[in-house]
């Protein structure tokens, strides 16, 4: 099986489904008036205000190019014999280093997921100059020489307005201008703003042959250049009700046609829901040899959890074959949550420290086994430790905690090790059996480990010794009474 084949395999099996919470369900319900101001475009067109020198309202007008109908790829940027596609950049010095950093950072997924590298100017003739003109716009494809990608300080520092322009430079119109768009959106002429219809024509572009993406970052909002509020411009159909437009960054969709776009050969999915799902290809059945791909999941907002519910990689000394890795952010640069793991096990719960996770799954060209399942989710509060000593305490520690919280911790130590946990401060409030407010340590980094104490009220709590290499310490609130919450600190005790 080709790798490009894998690719496409592994987007349609290791899926993320929307499912209802809580934390979407708030979202919600702050309605229209916000969803009018929250997509990419609606800040780019915040920060371009009034410009009508910009085709498409973030365009540079004098590249009257397709998408990514381009004759003779003379508008791509070309790939190196080592497989990557090099775009350099060059920064302005009106830049802060803090600014520098924000784009840098919007660059770091990008590189993660796909076979383009950003990198620094030296002498090149033809790269990008990133400079903070009159607001967020682009050349779409390579230009020639130096091109202007232009994101002022103060309206385009945004990670998905900062990938948005990215795309553009890289080939990419906007989705709604495809030339097939009229089976997935229906435009709604009499709402656009006089001398702005042209912003709404469709262009003659290659679709890759790939679906068209109402959330693709890449999508105008409902309400773009719309003559009035609450007037949409723009309504998917048949499901009017569909989102349009993504805020955080790019969709699943957007990276493979990208990856398509370059012919990057590269396995990578992005999960961007509230929650959702993952496997390795083929799971339960066997998984193929020889592939490293990533998941990364990005969450809307909030921390993100993983929790496996399948297991099974070929062993291995060191897990030096095939393994599990896991990271606490964007890159394999990114702090590790979980080192290589392979065998047939229960692996911890996993709680980042920010709203994305990636996971990297890597196998050579012997034995397989079944892989792995896991299901994600997010949570507001806790976080997974893996240092040999720590500290760690309830949210807003010495004062009180929130009400209707629900926080876990993973402690995690290497094979073999175990744990010693002591609690140096405890104040939950207190209630016959702990019903109201708890602590719970568990024997184990799931929630479905063995429980060894539920704590509440004033006690002193005695320390606790792991059997195994992983704790978990959940803390539980309910709408009433809160207190000071707990100051905890941890040991991990290597094998004697």
């Amino acid at each position: 099986m080709s790798l490009q084949v894998l690719l496409i395999l592994t987007a349609l099996f290791c899926h993320s489904q929307s499912t209802p919470n809580s934390d979407r369900i708030e979202n919600e319900k702050q309605g229209k008036e916000e969803e009018e101001t929250r997509s990419v475009f609606a800040k780019i067109m915040k920060a371009n205000k009034g410009n009508r020198t910009l085709r498409f309202g973030d365009i540079v007008v004098d590249t009257m190019r397709s998408a990514i109908a381009c004759p003779k790829n003379n508008c791509y940027w070309p790939k190196d014999s080592d497989g990557f596609i090099k775009v350099p950049y060059k920064f302005s010095k009106k830049y802060t280093s803090e600014e520098k950093g924000t784009i840098l950072e919007s660059m770091t997924e990008l590189q993660t997921m796909t076979c383009v590298r950003f990198v620094t100017r030296t002498n090149e003739v033809d790269y990008v100059n990133i400079v903070p003109e009159d607001g967020c716009f682009s050349s779409v494809g390579k230009d020639g020489g130096k091109q202007t990608l232009s994101l002022t300080n103060d309206g385009c520092l945004f990670k998905g307005v900062i990938q948005h322009e990215l795309n553009h430079a890289l080939g990419f119109e906007h989705e709604q201008n495809r030339s097939d768009r009229d089976k997935y959106v229906r435009i709604e002429w009499d709402n656009i703003e006089e001398g702005y219809e042209d912003n709404f024509i469709e262009a003659d572009t290659n679709n890759l042959g790939l679906p068209y993406d109402y959330r693709s970052i890449m999508h105008y909002g409902r309400y773009e250049f719309s003559y009035a509020r609450g007037k949409p411009t723009i309504v998917p159909i048949p499901n009017s009700k569909a989102i349009l437009g993504e805020v955080d960054g790019f969709t699943n969709l957007d990276y493979l046609k990208l990856n398509r776009l370059y012919d990057c050969k590269v396995c990578s999915t992005m999960l961007f829901e509230w929650s959702g799902s993952m496997s390795s290809y083929n799971y339960p059945l066997a998984y193929a040899n020889n592939i490293s791909c990533l998941w990364l999941i990005r969450t809307p907002k909030n921390q993100v959890r993983l929790d496996f519910y399948g297991f099974d990689i070929q062993p291995s000394t060191d897990c030096s074959k095939d393994y599990i890795k896991i990271y606490d952010g964007d890159s394999k640069a990114s702090r590790v949550l979980l080192d290589k793991s392979c065998g047939k096990k229960q692996l911890p719960s996993l709680i980042a420290s920010t709203n994305m996770m990636l996971i990297e799954f890597v196998t050579d060209d012997t034995i397989t086994a079944s892989g792995f399942a896991a299901s994600y989710r997010t949570g507001k509060c806790g976080g997974t430790l893996t240092d040999k000593i720590g500290e760690f305490t309830s949210p807003n520690y010495p004062r009180k905690y929130p009400r209707l919280i629900e926080c876990s911790w993973t402690i995690v130590a290497p094979t073999g090790y175990r744990i010693s946990v002591e609690m140096k401060h405890f104040n939950i409030e207190y209630s016959f059996e702990c019903v109201y407010d708890v602590v719970v340590i568990r024997d184990g980094g799931t929630d479905s480990s063995p429980v060894k104490g539920k704590y509440c009220g004033w006690q002193k709590i005695s320390t606790f010794t792991s059997t195994r290499n992983s704790v978990m310490v959940e803390l539980y609130s309910d709408d009433y009474v809160t207190e000071s919450g707990f100051l905890a600190s941890y040991t991990m005790i290597p094998p004697s």
